[in-house]
């Protein structure tokens, strides 16, 4: 899939890997205009899972309450981009939503 490049809160273009990400980046930048949330980065970490295994969540946002959330926007889910997702939930301190969009709604799964 071609990478879709999008500038959004920041001053250097960023490529996303999906139309759907980059659709999602500018629903955040919405919120963090309308104060729902304060920041958010695409690919901002990666987190080690295990040896040799690790898991780099979509988009890194922080809500007004400095809470940090790892959102996965995904239009077709593997099973094994669910295992680690459900591997860094249960490990690491962030919160986990899985972000989908069915009939045009944004819809989210909390890990």
């Amino acid at each position: 899939m071609s990478k879709t490049e999008c500038g959004l809160g920041s001053t250097k273009p960023v490529k996303y890997a999906s139309n759907l990400e980059a659709e999602y980046a500018t629903l955040l930048e919405l919120l963090k205009k309308a104060g729902e949330i304060l920041w958010y980065e695409y690919e901002a970490v990666k987190l080690r899972l295990g040896d040799g295994a690790y898991y780099t969540p979509d988009f890194l946002v922080m809500l007004p309450d400095k809470t940090l959330e790892c959102h996965e926007v995904k239009g077709h889910w593997r099973e094994a981009a669910r295992v680690r997702i459900k591997v860094a939930a249960e490990s690491k301190p962030f919160r986990f939503k899985a972000i989908t969009k069915v009939k045009g709604q944004w819809q989210e799964e909390l890990f």
